[in-house]
C-alpha cells in the first residue's frame, strides 16, 4: 500500500515540474536603436492659398434655418395688456384654457381696430361734405378758398347786388352765381325758413325745409350751383341767363314778395 502511494506521488510531482518548464517565457530579442539627422528631415514646400470671405456673406445666413439657438422673446407691455385682459375674460367667461382667452383678446382687438378706422374715415368723409370739399380737387384751390370763406363769414353784411354786377361786368360768370347762391341763403335764413350757421351744409338747409316745393327748389338751386361754382369750365351767357333768372325767382319766393 505504502509503495502504490509512492509511485503515485512520484508521478504527480514529475507532472507538476514539467507544467512549470512548459510556462516559462521566452525573453524578446533586442531591437537595435535608429538615429536620425537633418537630412532625413521632409519639408513640406507646396504653396498655401489663402482664403477670405466675401463681403457681406453672413446675410445669406440669415434665413430661420440658420437659427440654431431660439431665444425667448421678451414681454413687452402690450403683451403684459392682453394677457391681463385675457385674464379678465377668463374670469368673466368659460375658456377652456389661457390660450384661448388671449385668442379671444386678439380677435377683439382687431375688431374695435377695424372699428377705429371707419370711425376715422367717417369723419373725414364728414368734415369734406361739410366743408365742401370738392374744391380740394380743383383748379385755383386756394383763390376759392378765399372767396368761399370771406362772402360766408359777412353773408348778412354784403351788398350782393352790387357784388353780382361788379362780377358781371368782370366776366366772372361763376363768381356772380357764387353770390346769388349765398344771397339765397341769407333771404331764407332773414325769412326763418332756415337758421344760418357757417357749418352747416346744402344737406341740413334742405332738411330744415318744410314745404316740399321749396325743397325741390332749394335742390335744383343747390345743384346748379355746385356744378357751375365748383366745375372748371365757363358757363356760356345763355347758361347764365336762365340759372339767373332761377335765382331771382327763388329770392323773391322766399323773400314772400
Amino acid at each position: 500500500m505504502n509503495r502504490i502511494f509512492f509511485i503515485l506521488f512520484f508521478l504527480l510531482f514529475c507532472s507538476t515540474s514539467h507544467a512549470q518548464d512548459s510556462l516559462t517565457i521566452e525573453e524578446p530579442a533586442k531591437i537595435s536603436s535608429v538615429k536620425y539627422t537633418e537630412k532625413d528631415i521632409q519639408i513640406d514646400t507646396t504653396t498655401v492659398e489663402a482664403k477670405t470671405f466675401a463681403k457681406g456673406f453672413k446675410k445669406k445666413y440669415t434665413d430661420s434655418d440658420f437659427v440654431y439657438e431660439t431665444k425667448p422673446l421678451e414681454k413687452t407691455l402690450w403683451d403684459s395688456f392682453k394677457e391681463w385682459l385675457a385674464s379678465i375674460f377668463r374670469r368673466m367667461f368659460t375658456f377652456s384654457n389661457p390660450e384661448a382667452s388671449l385668442n379671444f383678446v386678439a380677435l377683439l382687438m382687431k375688431i374695435i381696430a377695424v372699428l377705429v378706422i371707419i370711425v376715422v374715415i367717417y369723419l373725414i368723409v364728414k368734415a369734406l361734405i361739410n366743408k365742401e370739399g370738392r374744391w380740394i380737387f380743383g383748379k385755383n384751390s386756394q383763390k376759392r378758398t378765399i372767396i368761399y370763406s370771406d362772402a360766408e363769414k359777412n353773408i348778412h353784411l354784403l351788398d350782393f347786388q352790387k357784388l353780382i354786377k361788379e362780377s358781371i361786368q368782370s366776366g366772372q360768370k361763376r363768381a356772380a352765381v357764387r353770390y346769388y347762391y349765398l344771397w339765397l341763403l341769407k333771404v331764407m335764413a332773414q325769412n326763418r325758413y332756415i337758421e344760418w350757421d357757417i357749418e352747416k351744409t346744402n344737406s341740413d338747409y334742405l332738411y330744415e325745409l318744410q314745404s316740399p316745393v321749396h325743397k325741390e327748389e332749394f335742390t335744383y338751386l343747390s345743384y346748379l350751383y355746385n356744378y357751375i361754382w365748383y366745375g372748371e369750365f365757363e358757363i356760356d351767357e345763355s347758361t347764365f341767363i336762365k340759372t339767373e333768372n332761377r335765382f331771382k325767382t327763388a329770392i323773391k319766393t322766399f323773400s314772400n314778395e
